[in-house]
């Protein structure tokens, strides 16, 4: 019989959330259990505790990380009038959030993750990387008309569509440049609507 997992504790939600803000603002890349603890009001020792060890912490930030990436999704799963709008306007909504100002830490973060989880694909950012292209291309995908959803050139369409997506972010993460980003961005969409 499998036993059923447990809730966290109020504690163990408070900590997570402090530590994800964390992250948000000092990366994963260089984590270390003493500054964090410290930082958070907490000890390494309740760390170790409540997460078993640096992993199963990082494996948890990256899982509160996805929830916001979740939420996101939901969101525009509301904002989207229907399938019919299609891929074009799907991928402007995305790309309107994505380059608000205000998700610029989220979005290093997931850049740092992402390319952990290529770089390192086992250990705690197993899997980040592929999943997070799943849960875009499900976005992307319920934008399209049904036969194109269904068919080889809806696939390559709304991939394409995500590499733009994903490629524009970490030049805009890199370096800023809102204007030349979004002009790239605006001269994709304008292709990709015809």
């Amino acid at each position: 019989m499998t036993e059923a997992p447990t809730r966290p504790s109020a504690r163990q939600v408070q900590l997570l959330d402090a530590a994800y803000e964390y992250v948000l603002e000092h990366g994963l890349t260089d984590l270390s259990l003493r500054p964090l603890a410290a930082a958070i009001g907490s000890s390494p020792r309740v760390l170790m505790f409540l997460f078993g060890n640096k992993d199963g912490l990082v494996r948890a930030l990256l899982a509160r990380a996805r929830v916001e990436e979740l939420a996101l999704i939901e969101q525009l799963d509301r904002d989207r009038p229907t399938a019919s709008s299609g891929l074009a306007e799907a991928t402007e909504l995305v790309w309107s959030w994505l380059r608000a100002s205000g998700h610029r830490r989220l979005l290093r973060l997931w850049v740092e993750a992402y390319a952990r989880s290529v770089v390192e694909p086992d250990g705690a950012w197993a899997g980040f990387a592929s999943t997070t292209v799943d849960d875009w291309l499900g976005v992307l995908a319920r934008c399209q008309p049904e036969a194109e959803r269904d068919s080889a050139e809806g696939a390559a369409r709304r991939t394409l569509a995500l590499a733009v997506l994903r490629g524009c972010l970490l030049d805009l993460v890199a370096s800023g440049d809102e204007a030349r980003v979004d002009a790239a961005m605006a001269d994709h969409l304008s292709r990709a609507g015809t």
